[in-house]
C-alpha cells in the first residue's frame, strides 16, 4: 500500500538539478545540510544556480541545454512545484578521487565537484533522494529569503498530502541506480547519454526526436514506464472523453457548434494516433461527415458530444457515408459511432440493422491511451473484430485488457531471463532453461516451450529491443516496465 504524507517544508535546490532529479538522469543531490535517511519527506523547490554564468561549467555537457532551459523557466514570483522527495542515503565526500565516476553518474562536471569541494570547506553532503511526481504541479509564491536558503528548507505556505502513487523511478531501477552511486560505478552506455544529450538539444521542435529521447531515456533507466505512458506533449490524450460529455461549464463562451467541433478535432487527432490514415477532406461541419479513414482500412465516422447520442445518428452516418463514399465502399468499411452515455434502444437497433459500432468517449480515451502507454500495442485490425454492431464498448475494453495482460506477460518474461541470468552468472540462456525457470515462477499462464520461444524471438526483434538472441540463446537488454 502507498504511503501518504504531509509536507510542510521544501528543500532548495538549483533548478537544473531538480530537473535532473525529476526526469532520472540523477538521484543524487547537494545540500547545505545533512539529511536524515528514511525519515525526512519534503518539496523540491527549484531556485537559481549559485553562479548562472558558471552553468556552463557547472553542468556536463549532455545536459547543459536542460539545464539552461530550467534557469530560463524560474519565474519571480511564482515558484512551480513538481515533485517531491525523501533522503535513502547520505555521504560526505571529503576527496576529489572518485569525483571523475561521479561526475559521469550525475549531471555536475568534475570541475563542479572541485569548486563545490573549496566553498563548502572541504566537506560536501552527497544526498540519495527517491523522488515522487505530484499529481499536479502546485504553484506557490517564491519565498522573500529564497538566496540565502539555496541548499536548505524554505517552509511551504501551506501544508500538501503526497503519496508514493508517483516514482520517478520503480523500486528496482533506483536501487539499481543507487548501487551504481554507492559503488562508484560507471554508467553502462556512455554513447547513448551522449546521444540522448544531443537529442534533447532539440527542444520541443520536433516530435520524432522527443519519442526517440523517451526511447533512450527509457533504455538508460532514467525514467519509470509510467512517466512515458501519457507524453507531456499530448496532453490531449487526458481531454477525449471530458470532450464528449461536454457540460455547460466547459462550453462556456462556445456556441454548441464549436464544441461538437473540438470533440470531433480530438477523434480525429485520436484514430491517427492509433494508426488510421485519416482523410482531412472530410472535416464535419452542418451536414457533412464527420470522418473517413483510408487506411489501413476504410473508416466512416460520426462523432457526437453532449449528453446523449441523438436517435438518428445512425441514419445521418448510412445517409453522408452513402453520399461521401458510394454504396458499395460503406458496406465494406467499419462504421463508427463515438458518443456519451448509453444508446437508446432505437439506435442501438438501427446500428445493429446497418453495421455500425457505438463506443463512448471514454473508451477510445482507454483505447489511445494504452497506444500512448505502448507504441504499437493496438493492432487496428484486431480492433476492427471488436467494433460489433450495436454497443462495442465491452467489446473493445476486453481488447485492451487482453493488449494489457499480453505486454504483463512479456513483462515478465524479460524479468525472468534477467533474474536467471543474474543468479546464474550466464550470459545468455536457452528455451528449455528459460521455461523450466517460467513453470517454477508461478506463472499467470501455462506456456509451452515452442509458446515461449515464439515470445522470446519477438522480444528480441530489432524492433522492440527488450532481449537480445545468439543462435538458440537469449539474453537481457533492457526492461519492459509495468506499473508498480
Amino acid at each position: 500500500m502507498n504511503k501518504s504524507f504531509s509536507i510542510k517544508q521544501a528543500l532548495c535546490l538549483p533548478a537544473p538539478d531538480i530537473e535532473a532529479l525529476i526526469q532520472g538522469r540523477s538521484i543524487a543531490a547537494m545540500p547545505r545540510i545533512s539529511l536524515s535517511p528514511g525519515n525526512q519527506q519534503f518539496a523540491l523547490y527549484p531556485c537559481e544556480t549559485s553562479d548562472f554564468s558558471g552553468t556552463v561549467r557547472y553542468y556536463r555537457s549532455n545536459f547543459l541545454a536542460i539545464a539552461q532551459r530550467a534557469v530560463a523557466s524560474l519565474d519571480a514570483e511564482q515558484v512551480l512545484i513538481k515533485a517531491w522527495a525523501e533522503c535513502e542515503y547520505r555521504e560526505y565526500l571529503d576527496n576529489a578521487e572518485s569525483f571523475n565516476i561521479l561526475s559521469q553518474l550525475t549531471v555536475w562536471t568534475e570541475e563542479a565537484l572541485q569548486e563545490m569541494l573549496k566553498q563548502r570547506q572541504d566537506r560536501i553532503f552527497l544526498t540519495y533522494l527517491r523522488v515522487y511526481l505530484l499529481p499536479q504541479p502546485v504553484e506557490v509564491p517564491r519565498h522573500p529569503a529564497v538566496e540565502k536558503r539555496k541548499g536548505k528548507f524554505v517552509p511551504l505556505p501551506h501544508s500538501l498530502t503526497v503519496s508514493e502513487t508517483m516514482p520517478v523511478l520503480s523500486d528496482r531501477l533506483f536501487g539499481e541506480r543507487r548501487n551504481m552511486l554507492k559503488n562508484r560505478q560507471p554508467p553502462l552506455h556512455p554513447e547513448l547519454e551522449a546521444l540522448q544529450g544531443a537529442i534533447a538539444q532539440l527542444g520541443d521542435s520536433n516530435l520524432a526526436a522527443k519519442e526517440l529521447d523517451r526511447d533512450i531515456q527509457s533504455f538508460l533507466g532514467w525514467r519509470c514506464d509510467r512517466l512515458v505512458k501519457q507524453p507531456d506533449d499530448l496532453p490531449w490524450i487526458n481531454n477525449i472523453a471530458a470532450l464528449g460529455n461536454r457540460s455547460k461549464e466547459l462550453d462556456k463562451g462556445k456556441s454548441n457548434y464549436l464544441a461538437g467541433t473540438d470533440f470531433e478535432n480530438v477523434v480525429r487527432d485520436s484514430l491517427e494516433f492509433l494508426g488510421f490514415t485519416v482523410d482531412y477532406a472530410h472535416k464535419g461541419g452542418a451536414g457533412g461527415l464527420d470522418l473517413f479513414c483510408s487506411k489501413p482500412y476504410p473508416l466512416f465516422g460520426e462523432c457526437k458530444a453532449g449528453k446523449k447520442i441523438p436517435n438518428n445518428t445512425a441514419v445521418q452516418l448510412l445517409n453522408l457515408g452513402t453520399i461521401r463514399g458510394g454504396e458499395e465502399l460503406l458496406k465494406q468499411a467499419a462504421k463508427l459511432i463515438i458518443g456519451p452515455g448509453e444508446p437508446t434502444p432505437q439506435l442501438k437497433d438501427a446500428a445493429r440493422v446497418h453495421g455500425m459500432a457505438i463506443i463512448n468517449p471514454e473508451t477510445l480515451e482507454n483505447l489511445v491511451k494504452l497506444e500512448g502507454e505502448y507504441r504499437g500495442s493496438v493492432d487496428l485490425f484486431k480492433l476492427k473484430d471488436c467494433l460489433k454492431p450495436g454497443a462495442s464498448d465491452e467489446e473493445v475494453e476486453k481488447y485492451i485488457q487482453q493488449v494489457r495482460s499480453e505486454i504483463e506477460l512479456r513483462s515478465r518474461l524479460v524479468d525472468l531471463v534477467k533474474n536467471y541470468l543474474e543468479n546464474s552468472k550466464s550470459d545468455s540462456a536457452g528455451v528449455e532453461t528459460l521455461h523450466g525457470a517460467y513453470f517454477s515462477s508461478n506463472p499467470p499462464q501455462s506456456l509451452t516451450p515452442e509458446q515461449l520461444q515464439e515470445i522470446l524471438i519477438e522480444l528480441s526483434s530489432p524492433l522492440t529491443g527488450y532481449l537480445g538472441r545468439k543462435g538458440d540463446r537469449f539474453y537481457f537488454l533492457r526492461p519492459l516496465l509495468m506499473d508498480a
